[in-house]
């Protein structure tokens, strides 16, 4: 008997197969199932899985956050690699699986491994015997996407880049049977449906029918009733005329609108007779649920036969309109299709998208799909137009208002002139990571009707009941402009999603990316969707290592608008460059965390560039010159905003102000800005000022190394007739504000009464920590200054991420603490910058 291994005897009769775990009650029974299906997959998944065992090592002893490319970089050496698993942990051990037996056995026979100056211990996988355990509770439909393992091989037999693209799709797209199977289940449903709701529609839309369907996606239903409620009002009057009931029609064994007034009636009790005509009426379906606390109320149900999941909405009218935008926008270029897919699956493999349960701060496949859309609408030449222009080329007979909303296009693509735009696939991805790496998530909100970015300050007005939820991500709709389709994003996603965009367009200006590889190896898109080891790189929200070298280090403070008061984004509002007022804003911050809470001397000082004199944009010298204009616009009292000083003298204040007084007179910086003369020509639109490019050949200002000049200002001033890049002070710090700060917290908060304690991490608190180190410094008789430094803030933005960098470098530090007081204001300057910028200074 085949498979005799698998089967037992069972001591009441019957047999049982240990694969499969059930039992069968004779001989006959055995027979069949060990022919059938389910048990001849498990024969070929256990063999599958005993050659994987069989050609894989166990490695172990690389550094923590080393990457699966790193390791087949590393065995590669010894023969082709099928795959590598890396733990959890990603830093313990891996396996990696080589593609034949010789290769497996070069590399065991090798006397030893080195990567990255650590030993590596490889030896042969530990064999487990093989169980079936079933997956409990799963639905059918929800099937997992081609794995990696699945799609390297063929991905790595294309030629170029572009033809992996196009292999994506064709591996992902819906097969003409899945296609035939949707048509086939919405016709059952408009069929069922219109017996009970004459005249009504079931109008698909989503990702089944929008050119950018996956296996398993949803089955997105819209249930019309417009005509049905049409309806039903024509019956009543007919009704009252003859003076009479409901008509014949209507008040059928079949109709159930007898019992319910579609215009009147709330979603919910729509929702409720639409769960019940499923659940009762159509053949095959199950699991029919009425979700109507969701943005958009649905019916959930799934066709049993084939596990296809399915949602019916009411009030959805919307969605079906973006549906014929998508179709558009695919029919006008045949790029946006796999640009789309390959976006989707590189998100969902660096865990940017795709959560399995819904909701959670999480790009939608939507959401991806409009940042495509937006990026091929900011090409030169466009590849796609903006919303607004195809309004623009619509007829009378393609004007459309749904709710309120403007969602005119034409419906014929043969009337869109085709785009000039003629770049390769590959270079219009190398360009979307490229794009989006540098863009003002924080400063711009993403609208693809404008087909530009729009200032974040035109939506700072609250009163509005059609303004987006703003968020550290914001793409609006193309047709419904108060919703936000990225609004459940969180800071800690814009910042990954930045990151892993800078990443992979590092990775796609390298000849990995552009050049198959002659050697057998990883290349194009799976190099680019493999993930990646090792800790994620510090945020700029909380710090980070500026230029090379231990002397100078930069923090970075981000434009974040919940850390805004209501006054400041009163001011905000409207306002034409923005970043000026964020940066002055931030400047009064950092003060007065420094002085107000560390007790630090802070005096203004300029800077001279780096590289000295240079010639600025219009081709002048900058020097000398430079300076008269800093020097007179700071004279302009009446239209600077002055950097606060200390509101209250410190404890000790008066020794350490004769110390701050003492610095005056030592040395400083002259502030040297090349871009001045492109900050004087204002632009008077603020959104204008979003769409120029930046000029080429103009370096930011970067801290000066050379010999500081005295200063003749005695206040730092943030001038916006005359817009400033960056400004500075010369810093002394008096106690060591870091040292034992946990503790001192912790002590001070055991000695107040519970309804008195400030909360934790408030300026109050940590005023109070500072103050407490002070005195017991001043009790052991600790004098005079710690360390000397300078902090430089400058602004950056435009079509980079809006944030302020202070860069901090050390001038006196004959202890060597400058390093441990850094540390602690990487954490600490970000957080009390935010608490002072709430409470509007």
């Amino acid at each position: 008997m085949e498979s005799d291994a698998d089967t037992q005897a069972l001591a009441k009769g019957g047999f049982h197969c240990v694969l499969c775990d059930i039992n069968v009650p004779n001989q006959a029974s055995l027979e069949d199932h060990l022919k059938g299906r389910k048990h001849q997959k498990l024969r070929s998944v256990r063999e599958t899985r005993k050659t994987q065992e069989q050609h894989s090592v166990f490695v172990s002893g690389f550094q923590r956050g080393t990457s699966e490319l790193q390791l087949i970089d590393h065995f590669q050496r010894f023969g082709p690699v099928a795959s590598v698993i890396l733990d959890k942990d990603q830093g313990v051990y891996a396996i990696v699986q080589f593609s034949n037996m010789e290769s497996l056995q070069v590399a065991l026979a090798a006397p030893q491994h080195c990567m990255a100056g650590q030993r590596l211990r490889v030896k042969p996988r530990e064999t487990k015997e093989f169980k079936y355990i079933p997956k409990k509770k799963q639905d059918p439909s929800k099937q997992q996407l081609i794995s990696l393992e699945e799609l390297t091989p063929v991905l790595c037999q294309a030629g170029t880049v572009s033809e992996q693209m196009q292999k994506l799709v064709e591996l992902f797209e819906l097969s003409e049977s899945e296609q035939r199977l949707r048509e086939l289940l919405v016709s059952l449903l408009q069929e069922v449906f219109s017996e009970f709701f004459p005249e009504c529609k079931i109008l698909p839309f989503g990702s089944s029918v929008n050119s950018f369907d996956i296996h398993s996606c949803d089955l997105d239903l819209f249930l019309d009733l417009e005509n049905t409620k049409t309806f039903q009002a024509k019956a009543k009057s007919t009704a009252a005329q003859a003076g009479e009931g409901l008509s014949e029609d209507a008040q059928s064994e079949d109709s159930i609108l007898s019992d319910i007034n579609l215009e009147s009636a709330t979603s919910a009790e729509v929702l409720e007779l639409v769960a019940m005509v499923l659940q009762k009426c159509v053949p095959g379906v199950h699991k029919v649920q009425a979700v109507p606390s969701a943005r958009r109320p649905v019916v959930k149900f799934i066709h049993k036969e084939s596990g296809l999941q399915g949602d019916i909405s009411i009030n959805n009218r919307l969605a079906v309109r973006n549906t014929r935008f998508l179709q558009l926008c695919s029919s006008l270029d045949e790029r946006l299709r796999p640009l789309i897919y390959v976006v989707r699956y590189w998100a969902k493999q660096k865990q940017l998208a795709g959560n399995p349960c819904g909701g959670g701060p999480l790009l939608n496949n939507y959401a991806l799909t409009l940042l495509v859309i937006f990026f091929l609408q900011n090409r030169q030449p466009p590849v796609l137009p903006s919303v607004n222009h195809l309004k623009s080329l619509a007829g009378e007979e393609d004007r459309c208002m749904i709710d309120d909303w403007d969602c005119t296009f034409p419906c014929d693509s043969s009337t869109v002139p085709a785009s000039e735009n003629t770049e390769q696939l590959c270079t219009l991805l190398s360009e979307f990571y490229n794009f989006y790496g540098q863009f003002d998530f924080a400063g711009a909100v993403i609208s693809p009707r404008h087909g530009r970015a729009l200032p974040i300050t035109d939506f700072l007005n609250s009163e509005g009941d059609r303004n987006p939820r703003l968020g550290p991500l914001n793409i609006l709709d193309p047709f419904e402009l108060c919703h936000n389709v990225a609004g459940n994003l969180n800071e800690r996603t814009e910042q990954r999603l930045r990151r892993q965009c800078q990443e992979a367009a590092k990775y796609c200006r390298s000849l990995q990316y552009q050049r198959k590889s002659t050697k057998g190896k990883v290349w194009g898109l799976v190099r680019l969707f493999h993930q990646q080891g090792g800790s994620a790189a510090p945020e700029a929200s909380h710090g980070q290592s500026g230029e090379a070298g231990a002397d100078r280090m930069v923090i970075g403070i981000p434009f974040k608008l919940s850390a805004l008061s209501g006054d400041t984004r009163k001011q905000l509002q409207g306002s034409g460059d923005f970043r000026q007022f964020w940066f002055s804003e931030v400047c009064r911050a950092m003060l007065c965390a420094l002085e107000n809470v560390l007790q630090i001397s802070c005096s203004p000082v300029e800077r001279v560039s780096e590289e000295g004199a240079k010639p600025n944009p219009s081709g002048e010298q900058s020097g000398s010159s430079r300076e008269t204009s800093f020097n007179e616009s700071a004279e302009q009292e009446s239209a600077n905003i002055d950097v606060p000083r200390m509101k209250a003298p410190l404890k000790g204040g008066t020794e350490n102000e004769t110390k701050s007084q003492e610095l005056k007179g030592k040395p400083s910086f002259q502030e040297a800005n090349n871009n001045e003369d492109v900050h004087s020509n204002a632009i008077d639109s603020p959104i204008a000022s979003l769409q120029d490019e930046p000029q080429s050949g103009v370096k930011r200002p970067r801290l000066s190394e050379e010999t500081p000049q005295p200063s003749s200002s005695k206040k730092q001033r943030l001038d916006p007739a005359h817009p400033q890049t960056a400004v500075g002070w010369q810093c002394t710090l008096w106690h060591k504000v870091w040292a034992g700060r946990r503790k001192v917290r912790r002590d001070l908060l055991r000695g107040l009464k519970e309804d008195s304690r400030p909360d934790g991490g408030s300026i109050e608190l940590e005023s109070k920590v500072t103050e407490a180190i002070a005195q017991q410094e001043k009790e052991a008789k600790v004098s005079g200054a710690v360390l000397e430094f300078t902090l430089h803030a400058e602004v950056v933005g435009g079509t980079e991420d809006t944030r302020t960098l202070a860069k901090f470098t050390p001038v006196v530090d004959g202890s060597n603490l400058f390093q441990d007081f850094f540390h602690f204001l990487e954490s600490f300057l970000p957080r009390m910058t935010e608490k002072f910028l709430e409470k509007s200074i």
